[in-house]
């Protein structure tokens, strides 16, 4: 179990990290568009319609976004691929009522599906989706290699894997020291100051720092079944994409 697994939103509590985070994710469900827009100035969008590039030659017709959230990944995903279904599975059911809402306003309703679920043992049978995408979510499962198998599972062969995930800068010193500096003291504050939830968003930037990402994050992809696993690098290094095939 690597390191990463082990960091839980609320540490006092006895509760696994699973639940833990759909209890944290139902909390911060009202606040967690604007923040995440504005705690990232927007750079988020730019990240997930280059994340979603790597799908356009594909031309999925089935798409399964895990960790949905509030659905913004998916709503991209409908914009830049034009399935013709979209699955969006997450465990916060305070989460995916906003995303329901959401879609209902952008009358994606009848494309865009939203199930409560857990990412460790999806609830589909194998080689059901064209495409899987996740955007900073596999940071949030409590066993990844058992998640990233399962994705693995319900992909269809030929299908593809697209993770948007933060990462460390490694190689300039000084974004390392002012992203460092950002996520331990900026974020907290800030996350705090507009959701009221002061465990959210230092788990946050404790789980960025926990996580194994770079080769690491590839090995555990090529373990859980993935061929052709790469990784691009964006913003110095400060999230990534990683992709996988079946």
């Amino acid at each position: 179990m690597n390191t990463a697994e082990h960091v839980k939103p609320y540490k006092t509590e006895k509760k696994g990290k699973k639940e833990q985070i759909a209890q944290m994710f139902n909390k911060i469900s009202g606040s967690y568009d604007f923040l995440n827009h504005f705690l990232s100035f927007g750079i988020d969008i730019v990240w997930r319609k280059k994340a979603l590039k790597n799908l356009k030659a594909l031309n999925p017709e089935k798409v399964l976004d895990v960790a949905t959230g509030t659905g913004d990944f998916a709503v991209e995903i409908s914009k830049a691929l034009n399935p013709k279904k979209i699955v969006g599975l997450d465990i916060s059911e305070g989460m995916l009522n906003i995303g329901r809402e959401k879609i209902k306003n952008k009358k994606l309703d009848h494309l865009i599906e939203f199930t409560v679920g857990d990412s460790e043992n999806l609830p589909f049978s194998n080689n059901q989706f064209n495409a899987i995408t996740v955007a900073f979510g596999v940071r949030n499962f409590e066993n990844l290699e058992k998640g990233l198998a399962d994705m693995h599972r319900v992909l269809h062969p030929k299908g593809k894997t697209v993770i948007l995930e933060f990462s460390k800068p490694k190689n300039n010193w000084f974004i390392r020291a002012l992203y460092s500096f950002y996520l331990t003291k900026l974020l907290p504050f800030f996350g705090k100051l507009v959701s009221g939830e002061k465990h959210a968003y230092k788990y946050l930037a404790d789980s960025v720092m926990a996580f194994p990402d770079d080769e690491d994050f590839m090995k555990i992809m090529r373990n859980a079944g993935f061929s052709n696993v790469q990784q691009q690098k964006l913003t110095f290094g400060i999230c990534s994409v990683y992709l996988g095939e079946k």
